[in-house]
């Protein structure tokens, strides 16, 4: 982690597991069974288990092969937001949290990309995995907490199933789980 990373951790230090807790359960409220925001729950917890999983690797190859996985699940999930659920928070009158959303999601992906630069079995390699995840992390408490049930609460119901059908395309074709 950089000195600058460091000082910016020092002065926003991240949100409880409490906040977080009460965070996910707001959001599962909201969510109904299959649509966009129970889908993205669900993708949320497999990043946290995959987070889990490179932390727990033993040899180099493990945590790489593990990395990777990472990798496509936050590279997907990513795509399936910017392409289904940012343009309806800017529609429901959350640009600004349609932008930061991308900004946010743009930095994980350069750090995943300069993970890969880094021994795997180092403590710097540990440093910049935690530093991805407490920003993934952050980012999630924001989109579960307030953006995404704001958007639940105040969109019409035919822009909801837009979102739902937009997001599931986009996350099945970056995953290829398409029938």
């Amino acid at each position: 982690m950089s000195i600058i990373d460091k000082a910016i951790a020092a002065i926003t230090p991240p949100e409880s597991e409490e906040a977080r807790a009460k965070a996910r359960a707001k959001a599962e409220k909201a969510a109904q069974p299959g649509d966009w925001l129970s889908q993205i729950l669900t993708h949320h917890r497999e990043i946290e288990t995959q987070f889990a999983a490179v932390k727990a690797a033993n040899d180099p190859a493990s945590r790489r092969a593990e990395q990777k996985k990472l990798g496509l699940l936050l590279t997907a999930h990513s795509i399936a937001e910017e392409a289904a659920v940012y343009p309806a928070l800017a529609a429901d009158h959350q640009v600004g949290h349609a932008e930061l959303a991308y900004q946010e999601q743009s930095a994980a992906k350069m750090e995943m990309g300069l993970l890969e630069r880094v021994d795997p079995m180092s403590q710097d390699y540990m440093d910049k995995l935690e530093h991805i995840e407490g920003a993934v992390a952050h980012h999630v408490y924001s989109e579960e907490g307030t953006w995404f049930t704001k958007l639940a609460e105040s969109a019409s119901s035919e822009e909801l199933a837009l979102v739902t059908a937009r997001y599931s395309e986009e996350y099945a074709r970056y995953m290829d789980t398409r029938p």
